[in-house]
């Protein structure tokens, strides 16, 4: 695969931030008398107010938009288990090295994204996209669409990098290659994705003279 940038998810991808997501969504949960399960089947890639919208149909804005401010604050103070996934930094460094652009583009907020970056320990992003900078999160393109326009790409010269199935969706509805990354075995559409891989160190990054990048799958 060819490509000229890179743009990463965050969560799932970069780092594990899978028990602070599970301890906060299941005690948000518990206050509301939601099953644990229904919540975290559904959370996962989605920005948050958006998951409290589906969640609280007969709540305000107002209300929500309290519940979010709430979780939000819990989120960014927790990082307690947040690290790097394999190969993460290394893949990251890398391009760095290779001077190949790259974005992360998460559907969590500025406090979240920020607090689950600084403790997975990676580098800077020259760009970082946010929930913030939406009025679609995924599975809807905005969020990729936007990562490629700051880059100053076309999202089909970008290769989004994604776990969850509405990341994915997202990345191939803004028309750029995809790379699958320990996604569920029942996501729809990987059958239109480029590589679906279990770790980031399973694919080599280089970068030819004209300044084309390639991506290939190890053996």
């Amino acid at each position: 695969m060819q490509c000229k940038g890179f743009l990463f998810d965050l969560d799932g991808t970069l780092v594990n931030s899978l028990p602070v997501v599970e301890r906060s969504w299941c005690e948000w949960a518990d206050r509301f008398g939601i099953a644990h399960d229904e919540v975290l089947n559904f959370i996962h890639g989605k920005q948050a107010i958006t998951s409290l919208r589906h969640f609280m149909p007969g709540k305000t804005e107002a209300e929500i938009q309290a519940e979010f401010t709430r979780l939000e604050a819990i989120e960014a103070k927790d990082t307690d288990g947040v690290v790097a996934l394999p190969g993460a930094v290394e893949l990251l460094n890398h391009l760095n090295d290779l001077e190949i652009p790259w974005a992360i583009v998460t559907s969590g907020s500025v406090p979240v994204a920020h607090a689950r970056h600084r403790a997975g320990g990676l580098p800077m992003p020259e760009v970082f996209v946010t929930a913030e900078q939406v009025a679609r999160g995924k599975p809807e393109p905005d969020a990729y669409l936007l990562g490629a326009k700051l880059l100053g790409l076309a999202p089909e010269a970008c290769v989004v990098v994604e776990d969850a199935s509405a990341g994915v969706l997202s990345g191939l509805a803004a028309n750029c290659h995809v790379i699958a990354v320990n996604v569920p075995d029942d996501s729809p559409r990987l059958d239109e994705v480029d590589f679906v891989l279990t770790r980031l160190d399973e694919v080599t990054v280089t970068r030819q003279e004209d300044g084309q990048v390639v991506v290939t799958r190890k053996e």
